[in-house]
């Protein structure tokens, strides 16, 4: 069963999904679901021998369309409607082990490619409003399943942070004229302890606000609000630069870095986003290699983040790890 239900105090929907308590949790090797379908094996949810990239609606999906109607009926002060909406699963590679991490700058190019598409194609759906393509990497994080992957919802409302950030961003524009992600670009470059790698197209940075130590932006240079309107070279920058990033995180401390992957696009209901900017967070969850960063009670019951490091610091320890810099060279396809 699912549903949203309406969060009253913070004025926001809350999705309720109770069929996911049976989803397959961290299975053995040999019967992983994502994996490919071998002769004779048991039937995954891929019936392919083998493959590159795959997206397939997930089997244990928050949200549906069509959604079943609600399971509770709605008051005056507890509003309710259907989930209405998709859940996909991509799959970045057939190989059970590795992480993206592993995965060449073809492979990136050809996941940009995929997460562009798919993007376009679900936005462009009438009941779809904002599309939220994202990652969670490691056990740390509560992944479910090990094999290389990430998910995309295709939501029937924009979410709470998104709606903070467009807000903030027109606010921004109505006071200055300026967008404020690129004047918080601007700013980085200013003061340039922060940036840990660039390219002609993107700049990672740990930005001065950051609430977790180890926290990446990417930030489009240009003012792009999606990934719809990337030319050629920034689609093959942005799979350098994701690169570079994935492989700072690994050789910061020889382990593979449990991460939350969020693209931040603006929303596809047919409004106007001209103030937004494209940008990928990265959250992972570690403040040291054997400590994690637990969001607790000033975090989750105030909303306010302590960051016991300082972003200058951190940046500045993702910036000698290597690589040093961004490949420059790339086959454009």
């Amino acid at each position: 069963m699912s549903e949203l239900r309406w969060h009253p105090i913070l004025q926001e929907w809350v999705i309720t999904a109770t069929h996911r308590q049976d989803r397959t949790f961290l299975p053995p090797d040999d019967y992983c679901p994502l994996c490919p379908t071998k002769p004779g094996a048991f039937p995954t949810e891929i019936p392919s021998p083998d493959y590159e990239i795959v997206t397939f609606e997930n089997k244990f999906p928050s949200l549906k369309h069509p959604a079943p109607e609600p399971a509770v009926e709605e008051t005056g002060l507890y509003k309710v409607r259907p989930a209405d909406g998709i859940c996909e699963v991509v799959c970045y590679t057939s190989q059970h082990n590795g992480t993206l991490t592993d995965a060449s700058l073809e492979q990136l190019r050809n996941l940009v490619e995929v997460w562009t598409d798919r993007f376009r194609e679900l936005g462009g759906r009438d009941f779809v409003n904002y599309v939220l393509i994202f990652e969670n990497k490691g056990k740390d994080i509560g992944v479910t399943l090990y094999h290389p992957h990430g998910q995309i919802y295709a939501l029937p409302f924009i979410p709470p942070k998104a709606q903070k950030e467009l807000d903030s961003a027109l606010s921004h524009k109505e006071r200055t004229g300026n967008c404020l992600f690129c004047d918080i670009i601007a700013e980085e470059y200013k003061d340039g302890r922060r940036i840990v790698v660039e390219n002609d197209s993107f700049a990672a940075m740990i930005p001065f606000f950051a609430r977790y130590p180890y926290e990446v932006y990417i930030f489009s240079k240009k003012h792009h609000q999606s990934m719809l309107t990337f030319d050629e070279n920034e689609r093959c920058d942005l799979a350098n630069i994701l690169k570079a990033v994935l492989l700072k995180y690994d050789n910061l401390w020889g382990i593979s870095l449990p991460y939350m992957m969020i693209m931040h696009q603006a929303p596809t209901d047919g409004q106007d986003y001209d103030h937004y900017h494209f940008h990928i967070e990265f959250h992972p969850p570690n403040r040291t290699k054997n400590k994690l960063k637990y969001i607790a009670g000033c975090e989750t019951g105030a909303g306010s983040y302590i960051n016991d490091t300082l972003a200058e610091e951190k940046a500045a320890e993702l910036r000698a790890a290597q690589p040093s810099t961004v490949e420059s060279t790339f086959l454009k396809l």
